[in-house]
């Protein structure tokens, strides 16, 4: 139970006040209180705000200038938004800003904004408010004496007119019958200054006691169900994997030891496909097909060691295989076995063929728009050298 601050007229302090359960049941809705101020701000404004656009403003019947020939942009009209005196581009036309909320929604959100300035000790009680006749300084001491400081919010025990003409003059300090006073009233306020016979001449209404009713039933089964599986949710999410930080620190360092290999793999393998086409031309031309014997005859010799083995090795795994001749085997040449090397290196792959009919076999496999001008290129050497034997 919610409790305030008790002042009696002769301006003491007595026994702290209980406030209403139906009113002050501890509880704040937030997205209720944005709501209803929303919409209540919305209701305050008149919605009067209008212009004119280009059809609404007099005069620019006539076409400015030609449409071309001048070096300025086509125009039709002077009244245009991008004229001086046009018109306005998509103006505010007047139209009603009017939210409706439900009254039990308005209910909620009152209930709310008590709770939140009880809870923060910003409710004060008072005996009595009662003034013979409007005096302003008179009720800035009162207000001065309970501690009130800053936006004040009065609730009285029904009208009083001397109370209401006494703050009228004050900026920061509002006088609302009790009963009468808005969410939005008692949020801009700092302090709630609630005259004693209010609170307990009040009776609940009829959205409240459905309110206590529904309180007193305690939490429906549909939310319950839905409190449980939102918590269960939760903790399927944290059992992932990845979830937190660290496990995912470990997934990132897994990741990179099992990707990272892999790149360097095709990485290595692309280069030794570059390195097998550039080592075609010159493993035909010049075949050394003998001197892998040699080299490895050499180990009847027991100077060599482990160290030294292992290199031999290494070279022997990284050395390209040799393409098998193509230009010298003539007509053993089988075209269709060739891979065909990539666009850059054509032009030395065609220079080990010497003969018209496998250059145009080859450009007959070939479907690459881009290697016809390096087949073209080649025939027509041979045909230049032909010529050239000829005379």
């Amino acid at each position: 139970m919610l409790k305030a601050r008790y002042y009696q007229n002769d301006g003491s302090e007595g026994k702290a006040q209980a406030l209403p359960e139906w009113l002050f049941d501890g509880v704040v809705h937030e997205d209720v209180l944005h709501q209803v101020i929303k919409a209540y701000l919305s209701n305050q404004r008149q919605g009067t705000a209008a212009a004119k656009s280009r059809g609404q403003v007099k005069g620019g019947a006539r076409k400015p200038w030609r449409q071309k020939g001048t070096g300025r942009a086509r125009a039709g009209t002077i009244r245009a938004a991008q004229f001086t005196g046009g018109g306005v581009a998509f103006p505010p036309i007047p139209h009603s800003w009017r939210e409706r909320v439900p009254r039990k929604v308005r209910a909620l959100a009152r209930r709310s904004a008590f709770n939140s300035r009880a809870q923060g000790d910003r409710v004060v009680v008072v005996d009595s408010l009662e003034f013979d006749a409007p005096k302003t300084k008179k009720l800035v001491e009162m207000l001065g004496a309970l501690g009130a400081e800053g936006k004040a919010l009065i609730l009285t025990d029904g009208a009083k007119e001397n109370v209401y003409l006494s703050s009228r003059n004050l900026e920061r300090v509002i006088v609302r019958p009790f009963g009468e006073e808005s969410a939005y009233d008692i949020l801009w306020a700092n302090f709630l200054v609630i005259e004693k016979a209010a609170l307990e001449g009040a009776e609940p209404s009829a959205m409240d006691e459905a309110a206590m009713e529904s309180r007193s039933r305690g939490e429906p089964a549909v939310r319950a169900r839905e409190r449980a599986a939102e918590e269960e949710q939760a903790e399927r999410r944290k059992a992932r994997p990845g979830h937190g930080g660290k496990s995912r620190k470990v997934l990132e360092v897994e990741v990179g030891a099992e990707i990272l290999p892999e790149r360097k793999v095709a990485s290595d393998a692309k280069a030794g496909a570059k390195a097998r086409a550039k080592a075609k031309p010159k493993a035909e031309t010049k075949p050394k097909a003998e001197a892998k014997p040699k080299a490895e005859a050499k180990p009847e010799t027991k100077s060599d060691t482990k160290a030294e083995a292992a290199p031999k090795e290494k070279q022997a795994k990284a050395a390209p295989k040799k393409a098998p001749p193509t230009a010298a085997s003539g007509s053993e040449l089988d075209l269709s076995s060739i891979k065909l090397p990539n666009v850059g290196d054509l032009a030395a792959f065609l220079a080990q063929f010497d003969d018209d009919s496998d250059i145009k076999a080859l450009k007959a496999r070939d479907s690459r728009k881009t290697a016809v001008a390096h087949y073209d290129a080649r025939l027509a050497e041979l045909s230049g050298s032909a010529k050239g034997k000829k005379g």
